[in-house]
């Protein structure tokens, strides 16, 4: 699918999954380099940059937002020419759909203002996608808040789930941005030598956002590590305090158990046996053993 914007002399064309007609169309219009044209029609396993020409091919991977996506991470492939800037996608990219709308919005009412070339289009095109992960890791901060209230309320047990699947989260943002700082220094190079010098300063400020979105989720994945230890110690301090307490009580009944089971021996004498209140007799040698050893263990400090 094939979607067409235009803003003065500025053409940006956004497709879907295209075609193999789709993207032969779009080379011929475009002058578009058949190697390039080859890589468009499938996904690629690495983020690059490579310059043309008339272009520069940049692709990128981007984390999916995990409440409106299934998959783990999405790649867009980024054309930008002089006057034009050709994005490819293989599914749905909520910022690009936002910005879309924005730009359509904006070029009917002629209030854009992006610059006399596609790079300042693809300048604030890509702040908007950053600009949408940072939301989103925003939101996995608050979560955290959440979760660590949630830890010292008592919850430690249900929480482990919960850090877990957040955990989760942050590795696939990991994964899907660890290469961008070094692709984004490439690009730099070759905006300064397909722009100009003068769109230095816009090429280091894509870099200064992503750089934004690496601190960022290098604090939230520090928080989160933090609390996983937190809640891992809560966990284990409450499974020891179990243990100790079930301990405790063994010792407590061994010495009843055992004075009951040798009274209930099929001996010809036993000890205590027949003689008056004799029950209650031998239920007060269990009571003061089971008092001793009570006593035993709490000046031990074991209770």
């Amino acid at each position: 699918m094939i979607s067409r914007y235009t803003y003065h002399d500025l053409t940006w064309i956004d497709m879907e999954s295209p075609t193999n007609e789709e993207v032969r169309q779009i080379m011929e219009e475009f002058d578009i380099h058949p190697i390039v044209a080859d890589e468009l029609l499938s996904p690629s396993l690495r983020p690059k940059v490579d310059s043309y020409e008339n272009f520069i091919y940049l692709i990128l991977h981007f984390p999916a937002i995990r409440h409106s996506h299934r998959s783990k991470e999405q790649e867009v492939d980024f054309i930008i020419g002089k006057k034009f800037l050709i994005t490819v996608r293989y599914e749905l990219l909520d910022p690009l759909h936002k910005f879309s709308k924005v730009f359509e919005v904006n070029s009917i009412l002629d209030k854009n203002n992006f610059g006399n070339h596609a790079g300042f289009l693809f300048f604030y095109m890509i702040r908007k996608i950053y600009g949408s992960l940072g939301h989103e890791l925003s939101m996995i901060g608050e979560l955290l808040k959440n979760i660590e209230e949630k830890i010292f309320t008592g919850k430690e047990r249900e929480m482990v789930e919960e850090l877990s699947v957040i955990h989760r989260d942050i590795l696939e943002f990991h994964r899907a941005l660890r290469m961008h700082r070094s692709v984004l220094q490439s690009f730099s190079l070759a905006c300064e030598n397909f722009f100009g010098k003068g769109f230095r300063h816009y090429s280091e400020n894509i870099t200064g956002e992503y750089l934004k979105i690496e601190e960022l989720l290098h604090d939230q994945k520090e928080i989160l590590n933090e609390l996983r230890i937190t809640n891992d110690s809560l966990l284990s301090t409450k499974t020891n305090e179990t243990m100790k307490v079930l301990t405790a009580t063994a010792f407590l009944v061994l010495p009843a158990t055992l004075i009951s089971q040798l009274f209930s021996m099929n001996t010809t004498t036993v000890p205590l046996v027949g003689m008056s209140n004799d029950f209650w007799v031998i239920l007060g040698i269990m009571g003061i053993i089971a008092i001793a050893t009570f006593a035993f263990f709490k000046s031990k400090k074991w209770l």
